[in-house]
């Protein structure tokens, strides 16, 4: 396998996202104040082919950047508002019987939800009951829908970009553990800073208005969708997103004490995956046609947080899931050499 991506596609690919990259940017800029590290994951996930849940307290934006991002994009858009009366049939779309009036006959026909777009923005996500948010597990799994007997395939590319607020939590519904495993990040939204909150309060008490432009089609997201799958990850970098996620789980070869302590659940081998496809991103974006551990370092907090479940113990400690794998990132070598000779390690690739 080779090294670097130069070898099989050139700098040119790598510009290629790049520029791409610093277009949606300078977009979303018009619009969004700050933000960057969002901004970055939320495009790493999109060039990933994964999906993202945003979690931040009312009036961040969460919904703003979501349509904002749709909008630079030449595909289409649905907003999907999560309520507690809203029925699984409500997104997926449902079977209804017309009547043909060249013979005569009535017969079903299917009339698609508002899942049938690229990008899907799941407002407030956890204010729907489990059965509705279950009906998204098919969509952003097999990016299909069952109804019936029949599977209608979405389209492609498809995107679920969902938002939760932490805080009020009357009448919401926590998504279940196996639903956040489906998306790729959880990202959290947090407090501007004083100078970007000062040009916040500028740009939206006066009459500018921003011009928005198109400027990714859905073919030029899949190009690069795949251009993230050719960048070649060494057996070191694998090794070290197992290592990662292998010491979350309870009972395995050398787990930390600290995991022991703290946790009641790890993550599966969909952390390692999105791991491995953000870390590819993430050096793309970088000019790097290779991914390093400093990369998957780097997105270890979006990928675990939502995949780790934390006991009571470590709760009433305060401990989060971040920091949880922050010490995971700072006890684990990141050097060749180091995490291979390490026996704690090295019992856990045997496993």
């Amino acid at each position: 396998m080779p090294d670097n991506l130069s070898s099989q596609t050139g700098q040119a690919s790598i510009d290629r996202l790049q520029a791409a990259y610093e277009s949606l940017r300078h977009q979303l800029g018009q619009v969004i104040v700050g933000q960057d590290e969002v901004l970055e994951q939320l495009l790493i996930a999109m060039f990933s082919r994964g999906h993202c849940i945003l979690e931040g307290v009312p009036g961040l934006a969460k919904t703003l950047m979501i349509s904002t991002l749709a909008r630079c994009l030449s595909m289409s858009f649905s907003r999907i508002q999560f309520t507690p009366d809203l029925m699984p049939a409500d997104i997926t779309g449902t079977e209804v019987l017309e009547e043909n009036r060249t013979t005569g006959r009535r017969e079903f026909r299917f009339l698609e939800g508002p899942l049938f777009y690229n990008v899907i923005l799941a407002d407030e996500i956890n204010r729907t009951p489990p059965k509705t948010q279950a009906a998204l597990l098919e969509a952003m799994q097999e990016r299909q829908v069952t109804v019936g007997r029949i599977r209608h395939t979405l389209p492609d590319p498809f995107f679920v970009l969902a938002t939760q607020n932490p805080i009020e939590q009357e009448g919401t519904y926590a998504l279940p553990e196996a639903q956040q495993d489906r998306f790729m990040f959880k990202v959290f939204v947090n407090y501007p800073s004083f100078r970007e909150e000062f040009e916040i309060a500028k740009r939206t008490t006066s009459l500018g208005q921003a011009d928005i432009q198109p400027v990714l089609t859905a073919e030029d997201i899949l190009a690069l969708q795949r251009l993230v799958r050719e960048v070649p990850a060494t057996d070191h970098v694998i090794e070290y997103a197992l290592a990662l996620v292998r010491q979350t789980r309870l009972g395995q070869p050398e787990t930390p004490g600290f995991i022991s302590d703290w946790l009641s659940w790890g993550a599966g081998p969909r952390a390692v995956q999105y791991l491995l496809l953000g870390g590819k991103a993430r050096a793309l974006l970088r000019g790097r046609g290779h991914v390093s551990t400093e990369d998957i370092g780097a997105l270890a907090a979006p990928v675990l947080r939502h995949r780790i479940v934390t006991n009571f113990s470590a709760e009433s400690d305060g401990i989060t899931p971040d920091k949880v794998v922050e010490r995971l990132v700072q006890e684990t070598p990141a050097k060749e050499g180091e995490l291979s000779r390490d026996p704690r390690f090295q019992k856990i690739f045997a496993a």
